[in-house]
């Protein structure tokens, strides 16, 4: 018998191939021949459609002995392919392990993740209890429930009770986080609270413990799983609910590769499955709060703290009057104050978003920085690394140079990264302990030796980029100083307005949760700044509801859909050429407003010319079939690459 077989590859159709007596059906996984190799492929539910050439049906090696890809999640990768303009074969990667499943794990390694000790009872207040109520209602299908809640006021527990009922059915859950380095300590508070362990998936698990998890998933053995943005394609065998932590949280888009929101897919896969999902915020994304309006998404609020701890007073600094001294980027009025909260053993944070020591490094004789020689931008200095750092390739240099002359440069570090900060604190504060809270530091091996220091206050200053501000909890961070909220409001972001508000509500959110009084200062040279006022407004709905009229009235996200697509090449005459082309040829073939070719805002990256085109149209898949369609009719010269983003959220 012949059956449909997809392969985890570029490929947009399965492939016919001979079951012989081997009895299949749909979603068994199979080893098949395909060109001199053999590789794992899934029954699928639809055959490739007939063309003229001639093919040889070769036989179906084998089936694994690993329980069905269900029906609901078939769909939904067909679905996933269909909206982000992906490969059937590419969605299925997503959730093969290396292009293979995995069986016959030893049930050994399954141990751990089940129950073995008594849970602690946690007593909820009536504002908890009632949204706790909410989200146990039509528990056994699809609906959308936003559960917002002040930073502190406990959300986490609320979503864990629900999460307990699921599981006690004998479901499946997830509990799907924006950042890797949020695993360590939200995994301690789920042990807490369940008294079993999770199963934790991301990019720096090893792929032994990916094999154990995927095994164990697929098989239902695995009851929880925290993961990132990968950990929605897993293999579940009886899903029950969806928990997307911080919804807001623009990490959840993934910008290489298989390009798609996470948060986006996790309520279609809901969808799919007919299961509910729970989005948990303190400040809801721009699309969630119009949905909550139109009454697609029900809806719980939690306003007070818990403990009923106040939240955090807010005070200005203006530089106008606090001049900062030469070389310096802390302000006397800022340090007078710190002063006062380190005698009384409150923890401090200064926060900046800016990795690194230095964003901008040139010589003062010949006048010449660093650039990146891949891509268009300036390499960051890392002093604690000794070298220079593309964000964007990941280019290493050092600062060994010549000027023109054959002088030696004399170099300007200009502008501040958090390094910077932190050995300017180290000079004013040399007895208290310091440590610098980001990407760079809090993503290896020993960041949960770091976070427990923290915690137990064995460090008195934190300085820190955004990562800190996400669903960290530190008993004893009672002020917050923003060294350059003024470099927030800098740039043309579409989202610009709508990140900072979440950014700082979530950053202020960080003080003051264990009931003591907490201040969050902000250095500015702009007294005037509308963003200040907003951020430091305890009902965040009404600037979203600002914001979401300017974005009505201009016809921008979530009220008309964004395509982004991106041409490049190392040839740039051909690039140019070609974008125009294919601007061409689309307008011939789409109904919707086509925007561009323009050049890149940065216009290249690993060595690559890049050139953007953006298509505008209602929110329909509409748009996605018909620019299929004309993409795949369109011949691109050699050398020349598509990337397709649906819903961008940078414009890079």
């Amino acid at each position: 018998m012949k059956v449909p077989i997809l392969v985890p590859n570029i490929f947009d159709h399965p492939f016919t191939y001979e079951s012989g007596k081997i009895d299949l059906k749909l979603g068994d996984y199979v080893l098949i021949p395909f060109g001199k190799s053999k590789i794992t492929g899934v029954v699928w539910n639809e055959f490739e459609k007939e063309n003229n050439k001639k093919f040889i049906v070769k036989k179906v090696i084998s089936k694994l002995n690993i329980s069905s890809l269900n029906q609901d999640t078939i769909n939904f990768l067909n679905w996933f392919s269909q909206y982000n303009l992906i490969p059937k074969g590419m969605a299925l990667k997503l959730l093969l392990l290396s292009g293979e499943a995995i069986e016959n794990i030893d049930l050994k390694k399954f141990e751990k993740f089940e129950s073995k000790t008594k849970k602690k009872i946690f007593s909820l207040t009536k504002e908890q209890a009632d949204a706790l109520r909410d989200l146990n209602v039509e528990s056994n299908k699809f609906r959308v429930h936003v559960l917002q809640g002040t930073t502190g006021s406990g959300k986490t527990i609320v979503y864990f009770e629900s999460l307990k009922t699921i599981i006690n059915k004998g479901f499946q859950g997830l509990i799907m986080l924006p950042e890797i380095g949020l695993t360590s300590q939200f995994e301690e508070k789920f042990k807490e609270f369940f008294g079993f362990n999770p199963a934790i998936w991301h990019s720096r698990i090893t792929k032994k413990n990916k094999r154990i998890i995927w095994n164990g998933i697929s098989s239902g053995k695995i009851k929880v799983v925290i993961g990132a943005r990968s950990s929605l394609f897993l293999p579940y065998k009886n899903l029950g609910l969806i928990i997307v932590d911080e919804e807001h949280d623009q990490s959840y888009k993934q910008d290489e590769g298989v390009i798609y929101n996470a948060r986006d897919m996790a309520i279609s896969r809901a969808y799919f499955q007919n299961i509910p999902i729970n989005l948990i915020t303190a400040v809801p994304s721009l699309e969630t709060f119009e949905n909550i309006k139109s009454k697609k998404y029900k809806i719980s609020r939690i306003l007070n703290r818990f403990k009923n701890a106040s939240l955090p007073n807010y005070e200005i600094i203006d530089l106008n009057k606090s001049k900062l001294p030469p070389k310096s980027w802390i302000s006397q009025d800022v340090i007078e104050r710190v002063k006062k909260h380190l005698e009384k053993k409150d923890q401090i944070l200064f926060f900046l978003n800016r990795r690194g020591f230095a964003p901008f490094v040139f010589c003062k004789k010949c006048l010449k920085n660093y650039l990146c020689p891949n891509c268009s931008i300036n390499l960051v200095y890392h002093k604690n690394n000794k070298n220079l750092l593309c964000h964007y390739c990941g280019h290493k240099g050092n600062l060994k140079r010549k000027c023109d002359n054959n002088d030696i440069c004399d170099f300007i570090f200009s502008g501040p990264g958090v390094e910077r900060i932190a050995e300017e604190l180290k000079k004013i504060f040399p007895n208290q302990k310091h440590i610098i809270f980001s990407s760079d530091t809090m993503n290896k091996k020993d960041s949960s030796k770091n976070l427990e220091k923290i915690v137990n206050n064995k460090i008195s200053i934190l300085v820190g980029t955004q990562i800190i501000s996400k669903g960290f909890h530190f008993p004893n961070l009672n002020c917050i100083v923003v060294v350059d909220i003024d470099l927030s409001s800098q740039g043309h972001d579409l989202r610009g307005a709508e990140k900072n508000l979440q950014l700082y509500h979530q950053l202020s959110g960080r003080a003051g949760r264990e009931g003591k009084p907490a201040t969050v200062y902000f250095q500015t040279y702009n007294l005037k700044k509308n963003m200040i006022v907003d951020i430091t407004n305890k009902n965040p709905d009404i600037f979203l509801e600002k914001e979401l009229q300017i974005r009505k009235k201009n016809n921008l996200p979530p009220f008309q859909r964004f395509i982004s697509l991106i041409l490049s090449s190392n040839d740039e005459k051909k690039l140019q050429k070609q974008s125009f082309e294919f601007k061409n040829y689309i307008n011939s073939k789409l109904n919707y407003l086509v925007l561009g070719p323009v050049n890149a805002p940065i216009y290249i990256i690993r060595k690559k010319f890049r050139v953007r085109l953006l298509v505008r149209g209602k929110k329909s898949l509409k748009v996605q079939d018909s620019l299929s369609q004309a993409i795949k009719n369109f011949k691109f010269e050699k050398g020349i690459k598509l990337t397709v983003d649906v819903d961008p959220i940078s414009f890079n």
